[in-house]
Parts: C-alpha cells; structure tokens; sequence
C-alpha cells in the first residue's frame, strides 16, 4: 500500500513539474479588442495582426528562448466587457495586453492591468489615457490634442472655413476629440458655429442634419466613428447640404464606404499615414505577409499601430533579458526611434507616443485615398 502511495505521490509530481515547465517555457500575450460588435473588422485586424507577428517570431525561435502564445478576449468595444476582459487576461498571467480598440474600452481596463502589473499598450487616443501616469500604460498611436491641433491648422490656415460644425457621439474618445478641435480651432482665429451630440446607432440623423443645413456651414466635422459617420455622409447629401464633410480619425475605415455608398466621394478624412501610404519597407513587408495570411488587407492602420506597440515591447524585452515588466517598462520609457512599421517609436515618460504626424485624405469615386493636405 505504502509503494502505491510512494508512486501515485511521484507520478503527481512528475505531471505538476512537466506542467510548470511547459508553462515556464511559454510568454502570454493578451489582446483585448472588439472581435465582435459593430467594430469587429478593427478588431480582428489587431487580433490577426498581433498573431502574425507572434507565429513570424516564434519561428524564428521564440522570445528568450521561450514560445509565446496569443491570449484573445473580445471586449466588444463595451467599457463593461472590458472590465471583464482585464480580470481574465491578468488571470492567464499575460506579460502584456494589446488593445484596446476604443478609448472607452481601454481606459476601462487599464487600473486592472496596473494594479496586477500587467503592460499595456493600446491605439487609444484620449487623451485621459495618460493622465493617470500609470507605468504599465503606452499609446501605441497619438492623442487627440495633437490630431485636434492639425486638423484646426488645416481647416483655419490651408481651407479657410468660416462657419464650422463640430459634431460626436456621446463616447469619451469622440468627446475628448470634438472639444479638442473646437479649442484648437478657436485657438487659430477660425469659428465653430455650432456644436453638437448625436446617439451612436441612431441611424437617422436628419433631426440634427437639418437644424445644421439652416447655419449654412462650410465645412462638417465629426469626431466619432466609421458606424455614423458613413450614415450622416450619405443623409447630408441627401437633404442638400453643401459643406465639405470631414471625419476623425475613427471614420478612416472600408464600412465607411460601404455606408455613405456614391456619397463618400469627395469626403475628407484625417488620420495617421495609411499603411498604402507608409514608405516604411517594414510597413510594405508587414501588408504583404498579413494579405498572403489572410486573404485580404487589415481594416486600418490601427492593426499596424498595435502592432508597433507590440513590437516595442518585444523589443524590449529582448534588449533588458527581463521578463520583469518594470523592468521592460523602465526601458520603453526612454525608447527612441524603434524602426516601427507606422514610423518611428519614441515615448514619453507618462506613455505617450511622441513625433507626430498627419494626413488629410480625400476619397476618390473608386474609393482610394489622395492626400491633399501640403
């Protein structure tokens, strides 16, 4: 009996020290992202994106000689699912989280990750991101006071509008961008006639769009997402409203051409360099390694910027021979010109991602994109 214990006791230890090795010799990365919802195209082109990228390095080897392994939870761009999200990617033990998607989402998660020392890096642009200084956080894109200062420079200095409208949804993000613009526009001497909210998901926007067509504006600006933003295109057209219509960063998206239909020509979008238009040789490989995996072209270019941010701590990692995430993030904090494929990747010591840049884009009738910006 005794020798039946003595086995059963070492055939117990021998299965909790393969399985300790087996986790030992693999890194966690997490993604939260909307793999469903109404953003579920930007999403899964983060998801696919960072599992490119994670298959590439363990082919070649793995990460200090370990292999990684993606851990996915879909938040469903909901401030809610996000919370939930956080709880089960720091249950997994991931050394660090890509995403979220929204503002909203991310922002929602992110005291979970920096409570449990988890890293996280998000395209998020609120700028309430950073705010809290929190170690484990990077923005992987840029802010929405930097977005918000170009885009008044464009509309005051390049396009001469008088009469401005600014339009969001009731999201943090979309907020945050619209008082931005409206402050930066005001800054530079311009005029915003009017600003206003509207419901995301609504889907008839005329109630709005007719009170705008009486103050004759020149130009329309709406700081939300590709969802609405495709629809108050095609109802702006529809009821003969003249104004150039202008979208955020967050309407740079293929459903927005699906949306607004023949009335997406002659839409203007401003937004980070696309990836057709990113001269990086690393931007160029990454589109045609993801097209030959996929099938087809990531949403945006915001699968490259989480890309990037993953990339970074990779790099990181590699540099320190820490797993140790302040130590990793001890050494992003004074990265300087990582060869990212959106551009350089330098931050601040709060997370931010520094050296701006921008561009204006006017849809063509084939729907293509042509900077008109100078």
């Amino acid at each position: 009996m005794r020798i039946l214990t003595k086995v059963a006791t070492l055939v117990a230890l021998s299965v909790f020290l393969v399985t300790a090795g087996s986790a030992v010799d693999v890194i966690k990365i997490g993604v939260q992202a909307p793999i469903t919802g109404k953003y579920a195209n930007e999403g899964q082109s983060i998801d696919n994106g960072v599992r490119l990228v994670i298959d590439q390095i363990n082919a070649d080897g793995g990460l200090l000689g370990k292999q990684l392994e993606v851990v996915t939870c879909d938040d469903e761009g909901k401030a809610q699912k996000a919370a939930i999200c956080a709880r089960k990617l720091v249950n997994e033990k991931v050394l660090a989280v890509i995403g979220s998607y929204t503002s909203g989402a991310t922002e929602a998660a992110q005291t979970t990750y920096y409570r449990n020392k988890t890293l996280q890096t998000s395209d998020g642009t609120s700028d309430s991101l950073t705010k809290h200084k929190y170690w484990t956080f990077f923005r992987n894109s840029f802010q929405n006071s930097a977005q918000a200062t170009f885009t008044a420079n464009y509309f005051v200095k390049e396009k001469g509008y008088k009469k401005i409208v600014v339009i969001s949804d009731y999201s943090s993000y979309a907020v945050g961008l619209a008082d931005s613009v409206t402050k930066a526009i005001e800054n530079e001497g311009g005029k915003v006639i009017y600003q206003g909210k509207i419901k995301s998901g609504t889907q008839n926007f005329t109630a709005v769009l007719t009170k705008i067509k009486s103050m004759n504006p020149d130009a329309i600006y709406f700081s939300g997402y590709y969802t609405d933003g495709g629809l108050i295109r095609a109802q702006q057209l529809q009821l003969g409203i003249k104004a150039d219509f202008i979208g955020g960063d967050s309407n740079d998206n293929p459903d927005f051409m699906k949306l607004a239909g023949k009335s997406a020509e002659g839409t203007y979008m401003i937004n980070f360099p696309t990836p057709d238009f990113l001269p990086y040789d690393a931007a160029k490989k990454f589109m045609k390694d993801y097209n030959k995996k996929y099938g087809k072209d990531p949403a945006s270019v915001w699968a490259l910027m989480n890309v990037d941010g993953l990339s970074a701590i990779v790099h990181a990692v590699r540099e320190t021979k820490s797993l140790d995430t302040k130590t990793i993030s001890n050494y992003l904090h004074k990265l300087k010109d990582f060869p990212g494929i959106t551009g350089p990747v330098s931050f601040r010591e709060d997370g931010e991602r520094i050296n701006t840049k921008f561009n204006v884009y006017q849809v063509q009738a084939d729907n293509s994109y042509k900077i008109v910006n100078k």
